[in-house]
């Protein structure tokens, strides 16, 4: 008897490894330029694409939607024309987010909405 339990806990146990999971695949990052949009959604440890007038120092800042407050700045060297940089959005409370960039005299040039994953 204690035989048949154990065979047939086995074959429970069998049945249920066989059976297919569905998993989603991961959203293929986008190359797109984040500034050219509007709106974009991001996930943390993303490239973001961005053009740049010229070579210099420039801001990117994150500014909490509803607040205006600034969650994060990055002061960077960049260089003319396509700039590609990771941003981290894993500590960021806040799911709706401004993405600015500006020049070192604080002169905006772009912005954009950000939705996080």
């Amino acid at each position: 008897m204690k035989m048949i339990k154990i065979v047939a806990f086995f074959l429970i146990v069998l049945s249920f490894s066989c059976t297919k999971m569905d998993i989603e695949p991961l959203p293929l990052p986008t190359t797109q330029k984040i500034f050219s949009v509007s709106e974009s959604k991001v996930t943390d440890g993303q490239d973001i694409y961005f053009d740049l007038p010229s070579s210099g120092v420039y801001i990117l800042a994150f500014i909490d939607i509803e607040t205006g407050q600034v969650i994060s700045r990055e002061k960077f060297n960049g260089k003319s024309g396509e700039n590609i940089k990771k941003i981290y959005t894993k500590s960021i409370i806040s799911k709706y987010l401004y993405l600015t960039l500006s020049s070192e005299d604080k002169a905006q040039i772009s912005k954009t909405k950000l939705i996080l994953n």
